[in-house]
């Protein structure tokens, strides 16, 4: 592939040196808070800059993926989940790939089918062969430079260079005899530029970020991909082995819901269970039988598409048996994990499986509508309504929603886990100084609180790039807080 480098290639490219290094500082240097933002916007002021001719396409779609990676990236500094931190960290660049693939796409180009993850994965391959080719431009450009005698002036650099350490050697040391600020400065000259062996790592690092940005967003320019049709052969499944499995399923969950009418949610139980004790055995194996259901679903949908007549009629009829029978399992399963959460307080992940379990019931209710219309697309909606759930669950707080449910309980019950909430962040470090400010009785609270405003100056980081402000006002509020003898 013949390469041309013009003056803004070499621009492009000094300015993806600097997104490096500001990608070393945002993701290399403490927790990872406001950086976030911070890095992003630099991102996608070079990536609009370098592609301001371009003709963007699908940006309906683009829209809605950006809107999230902000919201997301917004978390880092909005809100202390420890859950969130960890995803997004892969999340948040896998959108803005599937992002800049989509938007720089052909608009014949469909997003929503298979041909489209190869076309972004050839993008992502495209990128490290685009610095390869730039590699060898380079050598070869150096090479003309030698038939061109510019080696000659960095020669004769160095040699001035040489000479030049005898006269700075005298000089530096009158200068420093005769001034003391100068003295002091140059004294710390030596710490300035002492060898370590983290400005080596921390300078691989941004080598790897700039030539990921150069070599990535270069080839959506340079390198022309013309994407050929993938032609796979519909897989098909006979219509009676899908209506034979469906019936199958069907009978045993009609069994089960049965079972759930005359125990559960009539209000009677066995002798020798509590509705806690119930909600637990069941819950875990009720949503992921329901997942279950959900892949089957799917895949009959997917692969009986040749049915017709009235056998797919009849395979329609024991799919929607099987949706409703997956709600009332959802019902089951929800209902269950209230009560535990009665019983025994409010966690981040019983609240996120709550939240996910209303995902199902919209994406159930769809896919109740999509068996009785072939032209909705279920991957379209799945993508969109994944993305929407996902991007809610991050800007809503779910840390928020336990310490609040948590000081309810507390108020109704007077039971609550102290250490839980002093564990999972710094809104559940907000929510026991807000306890301890209206109920500092509480057992063992004061001296939660007491060990978190002894290790508050080790925590708290001065470095900016992680300032986050729930855990500056966690932090903020502790140094203020006074305990009572």
């Amino acid at each position: 592939m013949e390469l041309k480098i013009n003056k803004t290639d070499w621009i492009f490219l000094i300015l993806c040196l600097l997104l490096g290094v500001i990608a070393e500082e945002a993701f290399f240097r403490g927790q990872i808070g406001i950086s976030y933002l911070v890095f992003l916007m630099v991102f996608y002021s070079l990536f609009f800059w370098r592609f301001r001719s371009f003709s963007f396409t699908h940006q309906r779609v683009g829209y809605l993926i950006l809107i999230s990676i902000w919201l997301l990236a917004a978390g880092y500094y909005l809100n202390d989940s420890k859950l969130f931190y960890v995803l997004n960290i892969i999340v948040i660049p896998a959108l803005v790939i599937l992002h800049l693939t989509l938007i720089t796409s052909p608009r014949t180009m469909m997003w929503n089918h298979t041909n489209f993850i190869f076309y972004a994965l050839h993008r992502i391959i495209k990128g490290f062969v685009y610095n390869g080719v730039f590699g060898k431009y380079i050598g070869s450009m150096l090479k003309r430079g030698k038939e061109e005698n510019h080696f000659d002036v960095w020669k004769n650099i160095l040699i001035g260079i040489i000479i030049s350490v005898p006269f700075l050697f005298i000089v530096l040391n009158l200068l420093i005899s005769a001034d003391a600020q100068f003295e002091r400065l140059m004294g710390n000259l030596p710490e300035m530029f002492s060898f370590k062996g983290e400005y080596i790592i921390r300078g691989v690092i941004v080598i790897m970020f700039t030539l990921a940005f150069f070599g990535y967003l270069s080839a959506f320019l340079k390198i022309q991909i013309v994407q050929k049709e993938v032609l796979i052969k519909p897989i098909g499944v006979n219509g009676v082995i899908a209506l034979t499995v469906l019936v199958l399923l069907n009978l045993v969950y009609l069994l089960f819901i049965a079972v759930q009418f005359k125990y559960f949610f009539s209000g009677t139980l066995d002798v020798g269970y509590t509705y806690a004790e119930y909600a637990r055995r069941g819950f875990f194996e009720l949503l992921f039988v329901t997942l279950i259901n959900l892949t089957v679903t799917t895949f009959v949908i997917q692969f009986t598409k040749s049915v017709q007549g009235l056998l797919k009629k009849i395979i329609s009829l024991a799919l929607s048996l099987l949706v409703l029978s997956s709600g009332v399992l959802l019902i089951s399963a929800f209902m269950r994990l209230t009560m535990y959460e009665e019983a025994y307080g409010f966690t981040f992940t019983r609240v996120l499986a709550h939240s996910f379990m209303i995902f199902l019931m919209v994406i159930f209710t769809y896919t109740l509508v999509k068996i009785w219309l072939d032209n909705l697309s279920l991957f379209h909606f799945y993508f969109v309504a994944a993305l929407i759930y996902y991007t809610g669950i991050n800007v809503v707080n779910l840390d928020q929603i336990v310490v609040d449910r948590n000081i309810e309980r507390y108020e109704e019950t007077g039971k609550i886990d102290i250490s839980y909430l002093n564990w999972m962040s710094a809104t559940g470090i907000l929510g026991l100084i807000d306890l301890y400010e209206q109920n500092p009785e509480v057992p063992g609270l004061k001296e939660e609180l007491m060990e978190r405003k002894a290790e508050r100056e080790y925590l708290k980081s001065d470095v900016v790039q992680s300032h986050n402000l729930e855990r500056d006002r966690a932090y903020e509020r502790l140094g203020k807080l006074n305990f009572e003898d």
